[in-house]
């Protein structure tokens, strides 16, 4: 699956916040767990939303601008 394959959309599951991250999935539940990539649940599935990737990647960019 490429980031070309995925719609626009407002809520990601676990395995396309991966290929648009460019992160493994423990990566991902480890951010999940610490609280640095925020999520949603919707029954069993648990989904990420697309502000709260653009915060996580705003929030890199930030640690990288304070380097």
């Amino acid at each position: 699956m490429t980031t070309a394959n995925l719609p626009q959309r407002r809520l990601y599951r676990v395995h396309e916040a991966m290929v648009l991250l460019s992160m493994s999935r423990s990566v991902i539940y480890e951010l999940l767990r610490s609280g640095r990539l925020r999520s949603v649940t919707q029954g069993r599935t648990r989904l990420i939303p697309a502000s709260a990737i653009a915060d996580y990647i705003a929030l890199l960019e930030q640690e990288a601008q304070a380097s």
